[in-house]
């Protein structure tokens, strides 16, 4: 490589980290957000203690979250140990990674292929998608642009064995690939995504050499056999770690035919929102949650679309190869996060796309006819075009990471665009809550309990913010109508026994209480008023006497 050659992938890899870290830099100053944040930093002991050896253990053997990521758990841990609970320095370690991934991206893209321009387009896309935002600004989904690191370490380790052998190169593939998987399982498909790989742009599938010699496809696979025997082995502990949880909806909840209907309408939009990122939220909850199923016209439209783009990607595998290698990564990596095994509430969700993305960018950066660089002219309309996608995306992608500063601007925001968000009614209610605007509140969970009949939380969060209002009849009410709905919130029926026993129903406080400390023996607030209602009612029979 010349020196020129070397200077120009150099200043491209700055170039690239800097961009990244320009649309992300605001989100130094931003809080942290309820919404996870508080189960995966300021509110778990084990991260709040920062980095020891009992935390470290408890990394590698909990389930907590319904997820196995030890590495993500311990790069939390080490967030903490170093800068406390500044929220703004969390979220510049997420911006650190994000900004290396697209220069090791373009590092590995060039390597392959040998195309400096295209690799940087690529990589440049990934830096800038206001899809990528979730991944970014979002403490909580550290395990996101944390294992995308490893996978891009990966697939470097990757392409070095292959083109130098060697057990200690095979060692450093295995050892990127474990960390990856610790950090999110979401790398299960990677080995897959390697196959492709090895039909183009490596052509490890048809030599290019004259004896015209083929590898064959048992050797590609069986030298990928120990990846994925740890893609099973991960998959096998993710799948106990959310049944543990609870985390995983069950047939009974969401239907297979919902499933199957989601998983296809919501690839088409992943596919649309690449192309034209608007209307992005935090959350997008799905059609059964509210007993609403995906319009007929959506499914068939999907199936269609998905149909046309797979045929034609597919009758371009001879002299296009990079098209069907793009769309079966896009696909492929789609898989963990679809919804076949739907874990949580949601839809579909941007984060889903940072990895999946990296298939569509080349597709379509690899398309651009080469004749229309091959003059001086087109080398300036395409560069132009270039230049212009890339700061209408990295706009669009500063404005989205700016919702992310509190919790009411992104839940707001999730409202504005979204239809039927019951989940963002409710968080956006919590946030008016601790703020103490109990009107405030009180109107936004009334409006998720309206969207979503069943919702016992927002049931409970309409009690609090009736019970701070004063009026306790209401929130009884409320209490009331919640633990019907799920009968096991220790807080519930604490909660139901105070608002019982401030209109002087000790003998029903009591039973709540009660039901509070059989369900949370610890429960010291319910113990007390416990101990509080015992001794009111005695008085009353005293003056009865």
């Amino acid at each position: 490589m010349d020196d020129r050659s070397l200077s120009v992938k150099t200043l491209l890899s700055l170039g690239l980290l800097l961009v990244a870290v320009a649309i992300y830099l605001q989100t130094g100053s931003h809080a942290f957000i309820d919404f996870d944040d508080n189960e995966y930093v300021y509110e778990n002991p084990m991260v709040r203690a920062g980095l020891s050896l009992d935390g470290v253990v408890w990394a590698f053997c909990t389930f907590w979250s319904a997820n196995w990521h030890p590495i993500a758990w311990l790069s939390h841990m080490a967030d903490v140990q170093l800068f406390g609970l500044d929220a703004g320095w969390h979220h510049l370690t997420n911006v650190a990674l994000h900004g290396l991934s697209p220069v090791l991206l373009f590092l590995v893209l060039r390597s392959m292929t040998n195309a400096v321009w295209r690799s940087a387009l690529v990589a440049a896309l990934f830096a800038v998608h206001p899809q990528h935002v979730e991944s970014v600004a979002w403490i909580a989904e550290r395990k996101d642009v944390l294992s995308t690191f490893f996978w891009l370490l990966t697939m470097a380790a990757y392409v070095n064995f292959v083109r130098n052998g060697g057990i200690g190169r095979y060692l450093l593939l295995l050892a990127t690939y474990s960390l990856g998987l610790m950090s999110k399982p979401m790398l299960v498909t990677l080995p897959v995504v390697l196959l492709l790989l090895d039909y183009w742009p490596l052509g490890r599938v048809a030599s290019r050499s004259s004896s015209g010699v083929r590898a064959s496809a048992w050797e590609l696979i069986s030298e990928k056999l120990p990846l994925f025997a740890l893609a099973m082995t991960s998959s096998a502990i993710t799948y106990f770690a959310q049944r543990s949880w609870g985390a995983a909806a069950s047939l009974d909840v969401i239907p297979l035919g919902e499933r199957i209907s989601n998983v296809l309408v919501s690839a088409v939009l992943y596919f649309v929102k690449t192309i034209y990122p608007v209307s992005l939220a935090v959350s997008s909850p799905h059609p059964s949650s509210i007993g609403e199923s995906v319009p007929a016209v959506e499914i068939v439209v999907a199936i269609a679309t998905l149909s046309v783009l797979t045929a034609l990607s597919a009758s371009q595998w001879r002299a296009r190869p990079w098209i069907i290698v793009g769309w079966l990564w896009f696909l492929i990596a789609l898989v963990p996060v679809i919804g076949l095994v739907q874990i949580g509430s949601q839809a579909m969700a941007d984060r889903y796309t940072y990895v999946p993305h990296i298939g569509l960018f080349i597709l379509l950066v690899w398309s651009v006819p080469a004749v229309a660089v091959r003059s001086r002219y087109g080398k300036f309309a395409v560069g132009a075009l270039c230049a212009s996608v890339l700061l209408g995306l990295s706009a669009m992608a500063r404005v989205q990471a700016g919702y992310w500063r509190y919790g009411v601007t992104l839940y707001t925001h999730a409202i504005r665009v979204t239809n039927k968000n019951w989940l963002a009614w409710n968080n956006l209610g919590m946030q008016h809550l601790n703020a103490g605007r109990f009107d405030t509140a009180l109107g936004c969970f009334s409006e998720a309990a309206r969207i979503k009949s069943n919702y016992a939380d927002a049931w409970y969060n309409a009690g609090v913010a009736r019970q701070r209002l004063g009026q306790t009849a209401q929130a009884i009410e409320s209490y009331q109508t919640s633990l019907r709905l799920e009968s096991r919130n220790a807080d519930g029926w604490t909660n139901l026994g105070l608002a019982r026993q401030t209109i002087g129903d000790y003998a029903s406080a009591i039973k709540a209480y009660q039901t509070a400390l059989q369900l949370r023996p610890e429960d010291s607030l319910a113990l007390y008023n416990l101990a509080l209602a015992h001794a009111a009612r005695s008085c009353e029979h005293i003056q009865g006497v």
